[in-house]
């Protein structure tokens, strides 16, 4: 499991996840070339209402003839508008706690905000923004999202998270480390840094500090 062969993050915290018999999920696609604009998504899902988060240009990119979108309850009408554009099949909208099953991944809402005081503004817990935990082939994938460790996400199961390290609007690498400490998965791949916000160096300062036993991946592509 630890090649994660099935899991690509293009940039930022754009990330594909493919099941073994080819259901294709991504999350939050954003700034994709032309030779990563595939239309072949059967599930698209959004955690929050930022650019580079909610790219209607990018969703449309990865749709395909069968797209589902899954999004924050708060988020209905602008999810609804992109639907109609990309001939979406369905729309399911959560909110923190929600679950759904599809076919080939079960969904669970975690929500996404910030604590601390310098960016409590950023994705303030009253939005109802939110990180996904999704079982594919019994693997628990927890996507967190734009977020603080908080009260309500330092204790999702999973066995693969997906973080964000890059400081001023998501944990920064120490943050984060900490973070993935309390989770304990299996493995952990840190995304959302080296392009709008962080560096490339940030990978290292994370993985300094993440607990042993609990493999660091590098698979943010730019």
């Amino acid at each position: 499991m630890t090649s994660l062969e099935n899991v690509r993050v293009f940039t930022q915290s754009a990330i594909r996840i493919q099941s073994k018999d080819g259901v294709v999920i991504y999350l939050d696609p954003f700034s994709l070339t032309d030779a990563e604009a595939a239309h072949d998504a059967d599930y698209v899902f959004i955690t929050h209402a930022h650019f580079d988060h909610f790219s209607p240009e990018d969703i449309a990119r990865v749709a395909g003839d069968h797209t589902e979108l899954v999004a924050p309850a708060s988020m209905g009408a602008e999810v609804a508008r992109v639907a109609d554009e990309i001939g979406a099949t369905a729309v399911h909208l959560l909110q923190a706690g929600g679950r759904l099953e599809l076919s080939g991944v079960a969904v669970e809402a975690a929500p996404a905000y910030n604590v601390e005081p310098e960016r409590l503004e950023m994705h303030p817990q009253a939005n109802g923004w939110l990180g996904y935990a999704l079982t594919v082939d019994g693997v628990r994938y927890y996507a967190a999202g734009d977020t603080d460790q908080n009260p309500d996400n330092e204790q999702v199961a999973c066995d693969v998270a997906l973080v964000p390290i890059g400081g001023t609007y998501t944990c920064d690498p120490h943050q984060a480390a900490a973070f993935v400490n309390a989770l304990h998965p299996k493995v952990v791949v840190p995304i959302h840094y080296g392009s709008i916000v962080g560096v490339p160096e940030n990978f290292d300062e994370f993985a300094a500090e993440v607990a042993p036993g609990i493999e660091v991946v590098r698979k943010v592509e730019r």
